[in-house]
Order: structure tokens, then C-alpha cells, then sequence
């Protein structure tokens, strides 16, 4: 089975180095660049599957390289690596950031997520929930002939979860995606929907929606 290929674009070498050692545990293929410029040599040269961009970065920023790159391949995830908050107007267009400092724990949920969603998109219309069958496109759930009709955030809220079937779904990152900001009350709404989800998916007791407090929520089927 060929590994998925990581370009990791990072100029401080020891975050660079023990990324790249961390991830590489985890049998991804990692290509780690210290510079803009050498970052693009990279992609060019071995095709890599995901982009990890630091922001700052010397002779060419993430986001010049990121623009660069898009402009070829507009469907390749990329998730930024920034020591600021930055505003959303720059990060439109772009998958997905993580603030600095960061677990690797959170670094490789955020990269499965992204590389697991590009794998859907793909994928057939229907996707297996455990004896349900869930259409993205018609926000529908079907057990046998009984169908039910998903709200637009409850489509998108299960879609996640089947797409990080039995591993965690960070919290931060479903809320920021879905609500915008991953605050207080936006947290307490997610919660909401995660309830109404697991009252639909009942009637296979095989599915569960577990709560990985501190963490976000594990869909198990």
C-alpha cells in the first residue's frame, strides 16, 4: 500500500525535524522543506498528497506558495501553520490552520479529516453508516424502506463524522468549519445536533456517537 505523501513546509529545523519524525510513526511519507522556495521544488517534484504550510517562512510565505500551487491543483488539502490569528478574508479558499504551539494529536486528526474528505467527495453518492445509508446530496437516512430527511446541518455535521468513522473528530475543528468559530454558545448548538443525530441513528444499536470529553465526538460503527 502506497503512503500518503505530506510536503511540510517549516523553517524552525527542530519543529520541523520532530513533526516530521512524529508523523512518519504514523506511516505518512514526509517531505520537509525549510524554506518557500524549496517547498515548491518539492511539490513539484514528488506529488505530495496534503500541503502543512508554516505562514512565515523565508524567499516565499505559506500563503504566496499556497496561491502558487492553487492555481495548478485547486483541490489539494492544505492546512497552515500560524503563531497569529489570521482574519478569515486570508484564509478563504484554504482548508484549515492550526495555532502554534500544537499536539501532534490535533496536527494528524485535522490531516485525516481533510484527507478522508477529498476521499469522499469522490466516493459513491451513498455512504454506509452501519445498516443506514446516508446521501450527502439528498440530506436523507434510510434504514430498509424507512427514510428520513436531514436538516442542512445535520447532513453536514454526519457527513464529518462518516468521514472520521471510528476515529475522533476534533471538536475545534467541526466547529469552526461548520459554525464559524468553535465559541461558548456555537459549542453548545453542536451539542444540540449530536443528540438529534444519535435519536436518528437508534435504530441500529451497533452506532454510536461517543463523547471524547475534552476532545470532540468518535462515530462507532
Amino acid at each position: 500500500m502506497n503512503k500518503i505523501k505530506i510536503l511540510l513546509a517549516e523553517d524552525e529545523a527542530s519543529l520541523g525535524m520532530i513533526v516530521k519524525e512524529s508523523l512518519e510513526s504514523r506511516n505518512f511519507a514526509v517531505f520537509h522543506a525549510e524554506n518557500g522556495e524549496e517547498a515548491l521544488e518539492m511539490y513539484k517534484n514528488e506529488e505530495p498528497n496534503i500541503l502543512v504550510l508554516d505562514v512565515m517562512m523565508p524567499k516565499k510565505d505559506g500563503f504566496t506558495l499556497a496561491k502558487e500551487i492553487r492555481q495548478e491543483n485547486k483541490q489539494i488539502p492544505i492546512i497552515f501553520l500560524t503563531a497569529k490569528s489570521q482574519t478569515a478574508d486570508v484564509l478563504e479558499g484554504f482548508n484549515d490552520y492550526i495555532k502554534k504551539p500544537f499536539s501532534m494529536e490535533e496536527l494528524i486528526v485535522r490531516i485525516n479529516a481533510l484527507l478522508n474528505r477529498i476521499e469522499l467527495k469522490s466516493d459513491k453518492e451513498h455512504i454506509t453508516i452501519g445498516n443506514y445509508i446516508f446521501n450527502l446530496t439528498k440530506q436523507t437516512l434510510t434504514l430498509l424502506d424507512e427514510e428520513q430527511q436531514l436538516t442542512h446541518r445535520e447532513a453536514q455535521l454526519l457527513f464529518y463524522l462518516a468521514n472520521n468513522k471510528n476515529q475522533v473528530l476534533d471538536r475545534s475543528f467541526i466547529l469552526n468549519k461548520l459554525w464559524g468559530s468553535d465559541g461558548f454558545f456555537n459549542a453548545r448548538s453542536m451539542d444540540v445536533f449530536i443528540t438529534k443525530l444519535r435519536k436518528k441513528l437508534k435504530k441500529d444499536e451497533s452506532i454510536q456517537i461517543l463523547n471524547v470529553r475534552g476532545i470532540g465526538y468518535k462515530l462507532l460503527c
